[in-house]
């Protein structure tokens, strides 16, 4: 049996192996984490899932609650947020206790309610599901649609450099 192009294929492998690819392939690892921020952030975007910003300025590296940890050497790339809130916003939650009814003191001016800690009137707020974004999820499958012909292209160009 004979396969045409194996020695070429046994040769550029044995001179990638020599000419740095755990750096090259760090470094695309580490880009690819930074796309995959820019995929969260724009689902969070596009979710309308900002309220003060925190939560998005969160998914950028090297930002307050940011998660960034890379292990070049056995290529592991881990991001993400420790916002405790981030997967309350994606999954959805639950506003208070079981049982909890929150009484909130103040006044109905044209439609709008005013907070007054003083007033004997007020509104009664029950417990009621905030139904989650998915922002996370979005786009972990963009980037999975993405990741392949991606590493593909990555690949070729690198050894074609060769």
């Amino acid at each position: 049996m004979k396969i045409k192009g194996l020695k070429q294929l046994s040769r550029t492998l044995e001179k990638a192996g020599q000419s740095g690819f755990r750096t090259e392939a760090a470094k695309w690892l580490e880009q690819t984490g930074t796309d995959f921020l820019d995929l969260v952030r724009d689902e969070i975007v596009r979710a309308g899932s900002i309220d003060t910003g925190s939560l998005l300025r969160s998914f950028k590296r090297g930002a307050e609650g940011n998660i960034w940890e890379i292990e070049k050497g056995g290529l592991t790339l881990e991001v993400g947020t420790e916002l405790e809130y981030a997967s309350f916003v994606n999954d959805g939650h639950w506003t208070g206790g079981k049982e909890e009814v929150r009484w909130i003191p103040g006044q109905w001016h044209s439609g709008r309610f005013q907070y007054d800690p003083g007033s004997s009137s007020g509104m009664v707020l029950k417990r009621q599901w905030v139904k989650g974004t998915g922002y996370w999820e979005h786009a972990f499958y963009i980037f999975e649609r993405l990741f392949e012909k991606r590493l593909n292209e990555r690949l070729q160009t690198w050894l074609n450099s060769l």
